[in-house]
């Protein structure tokens, strides 16, 4: 289980990881770098700061179905309930060669399809206080025109080519309700008092 970090931490290794493994001959003949990328920058965006990039933009957190039940303890004295969370990415490809896109996109679907677990060895940050044995699955996600022109819609920039990936599940270690402080003073009022001389 992981911190609040770990939902950051995610898409940064993501980009990190891609950036990372672009292999040098493609760099030179197809540019490309890879970033993560927030709501305001896609809305507010000047098109040209984005060329010859993949953004890496996560559009939507989901509670995952299997974790619900595991949101709030379970039974009296339950501590550190877990939230577990989907993560679910766009990657856009920003630039105007049709020869560009469809090879860098094609490249980045292969290298999640072989690579698509990211633990410790593919540069999860520890600053998020993973768990040893914690991983990231990366799964391809087939979303319908209706939802992908829904997503485009809410944005500036006009649709650009994109894929769709869900990362599951970020689990989420809360923090339980602190407890109160340790009596110090009993108070006793008037009415106790009084029983006690009876």
């Amino acid at each position: 289980m992981a911190n609040h970090r770990a939902i950051y931490a995610v898409g940064h290794s993501l980009a990190t990881f891609l950036q990372n493994s672009y292999p040098a001959d493609l760099s030179k003949s197809n540019p490309c770098t890879f970033r993560l990328v927030s709501s305001g920058e896609l809305a507010g965006t000047d098109e040209q700061s984005f060329d010859k990039m993949v953004s890496i933009y996560l559009h939507r957190i989901t509670v995952n179905e299997h974790f619900r039940h595991a949101t709030r303890p379970q039974e009296p004295g339950a501590r550190r309930p877990v939230l577990g969370v989907d993560l679910h990415y766009l990657l856009t490809y920003w630039g105007r060669s049709a020869e560009d896109e469809q090879i860098i996109m094609a490249w980045t679907m292969r290298q999640l399809q072989l690579n698509s677990i990211l633990d410790s060895s593919i540069l999860l940050p520890a600053s998020a206080d993973w768990a040893a044995d914690e991983n990231i699955q990366l799964v391809a996600s087939n979303l319908s025109i209706e939802d992908i022109m829904r997503v485009w819609d809410a944005l500036a920039p006009k649709y650009r080519l994109s894929i769709a990936y869900t990362a599951r599940t970020v689990r989420l270690e809360t923090e339980s309700e602190p407890e109160g402080p340790a009596v110090a003073t009993r108070l006793l009022y008037q009415s106790e008092v009084a029983n006690s001389h009876a």
